[in-house]
């Protein structure tokens, strides 16, 4: 168990943005007493100004926002960037423009920035490892404020040469004088986002960093430069958009990030020996990420302390076991290894089979069903309660679950979450296969409904007829068209009736034709 000091001290400036603000709306907020919660103000043309908060949107006047208004906080704050973000000079605020067709502004969303000292001791013994670590989450939920003490950390506490590409000024703030919440790092300002990865370039070849924090990484070129630092010795610490490690795989413009993913044709031989279809997905090069955090919020986190094998695993469908790091009272670093869903890496899906409920409890048709998934893909749990318009949630909390969906493979192996799950009762579904209609058959099982017809087993059925036909005419009988690996199974159960078949036609209406004897 790790300790750490949480003791965190905000800053936020706040009187400056307060000033910039039409003085009819500065008073309503001011009232509010609340502003240590407050993310952002909202002023859209005609519509009343908003304060919104984390649980909460506050109404701030009924009067609507006026262009009198809105000229009146553009002429109190910085210029707006080809982003169409501004600043207020020495603070962490940030100013979105909306603008009409003509490029007037008609609305402004103004973000609280905040400097929060301590918010990466979660994990600070990951920055100070000295590998590149990538940070995900989603929007608001604080990984610009985290990226930005990390650049600290590493700059004062570590005396290491630190620099920020700072795109939006969103890290070190607006103007040309940096914000004191970088410490001693350097900022790197960005002309236009368009020029963010020759602006990730030109600070390793002319400033001599060790370290490069960069947030937003977005674009393709942008993941090419990353890498193109990452090869020179240099640590990376950035952000991407995405919420999950599962999430950055499935993005084609940045899975490069962590080493890309490609298709991958193996021979019969190869195929055999690991168990797969002949066409398979692999990461393509090493990440340029040694480690990914999946920030849930500044208390808890979820750590790929190792992209490459994590990655490799989620491609074959095992079972991900990663760090879920909490921070608990008297600063305490709580650390647990809990089993993350396999990727749905879209191969060819096995055999079909039933599942099978162990024991199964009433539910009722019109709530939403918590699943907890241990081995099992959510990706296709997803898209099997769509595909059958079911109400159902993918939880990580055993302690929330309604229900829990494994794979008869782990099942077998009795784990803790399973053993805990029988334990409190929760029904636990244990499937032959990872396959959408394996989970959708459950899911219709659990909710009480008909279950789905599976596909393979009906054309397994058709084949087990048609040797019965066989046999029985002498004469042959062609099966529905399949596609290759259906074509397959039936060519073996044919195989195992001893009698002969040969697959005809062109996709997509080849098909099997069975003989009456080999």
């Amino acid at each position: 168990m790790l300790t750490a000091d949480v003791q965190r001290k905000i800053t936020d400036d706040i009187d400056a943005l307060l000033g910039a603000l039409p003085p009819r709306i500065v008073g309503p907020l001011r009232a509010l007493n609340n502003q240590e919660n407050l993310l952002e103000i909202v002023l859209d043309l005609g519509r009343p100004p908003e304060a919104r908060f984390a649980n909460a949107e506050v109404t701030l006047s009924d009067a609507e926002v006026t262009q009198f208004d809105l000229d009146h906080v553009v002429s109190r704050i910085g210029e707006f960037g080809d982003d169409n973000r501004a600043g207020i000079e020495r603070t962490l605020h940030r100013i979105s423009a909306i603008r009409n067709r003509k490029g007037r502004i008609v609305g402004l969303t103004c973000r609280i920035g905040r400097a929060v000292y301590g918010t990466i001791a979660i994990i600070r013994d990951l920055i100070e490892s000295g590998k590149s670590t990538l940070l995900l989450g989603r929007p608001g939920v604080g990984k610009t404020t985290m990226l930005r003490e990390v650049a600290r950390v590493l700059a004062d506490d570590l005396r290491k040469r630190v620099i920020i590409v700072d795109t939006s000024n969103e890290i070190a703030g607006d103007g040309d004088i940096p914000h004191p919440a970088i410490g001693h790092a350097r900022r790197m300002q960005v002309a236009t986002p368009l020029e963010q990865h020759a602006v990730m370039i030109e600070a390793v070849e002319n400033h001599m960093p060790e370290v490069i924090v960069i947030d937003e990484i977005g674009t393709e070129l942008e993941a090419q430069a990353a890498r193109t630092i990452a090869e020179r010795g240099v640590q990376l610490v950035g952000t991407a958009h995405g919420n999950t490690l599962d999430n950055l795989m499935k993005n084609p413009t940045l899975s490069d990030l962590i080493g890309g993913i490609q298709s991958v044709t193996l021979g019969d031989e190869e195929a055999r020996r690991r168990g797969t279809q002949k066409s398979i997905l692999e990461r393509k090069a090493p990440p340029t990420f040694d480690v990914v955090v999946e920030i849930q919020s500044w208390d808890s986190v979820v750590v790929h302390p190792d992209v490459a094998s994590t990655v490799d695993a989620m491609l074959r469908g095992r079972v991900v076991v990663p760090e879920v790091r909490r921070i608990a009272e008297g600063g305490k670093i709580e650390v647990k290894a809990e089993p993350m869903l396999p990727a749905d890496t879209s191969e060819p899906a096995p055999a079909h089979q039933p599942a099978r409920a162990v024991p199964r409890g009433p539910t009722s048709q019109g709530r939403t069903l918590r699943v907890y998934c241990y081995g099992a893909s959510h990706s296709r749990l997803e898209a099997a309660a769509n595909e059958i318009s079911l109400p159902v949630q993918v939880t990580r909390d055993l302690g929330t679950a309604d229900v829990v969906i494994t794979l008869k493979n782990y099942y077998r192996k009795k784990p803790t979450q399973i053993r805990d799950a029988e334990a409190a009762g929760v029904p636990v579904y244990v499937l032959k296969s990872n396959t959408v209609i394996q989970m959708a058959q459950a899911l219709a099982s659990i909710y009480g409904l008909d279950v789905p017809p599976d596909p393979l087993e009906d054309a397994l059925a058709e084949t087990e007829r048609a040797v019965a036909q066989a046999k029985a005419q002498a004469a042959p009988v062609d099966l529905q068209p399949q596609n290759s690996y259906v074509r397959r199974l039936q060519h073996q159960l044919a195989e195992k009736h001893s009698v002969t078949s040969r697959s005809f036609g062109r996709d997509p209406n080849r098909r099997v034709r069975i003989y009456p004897s080999q």
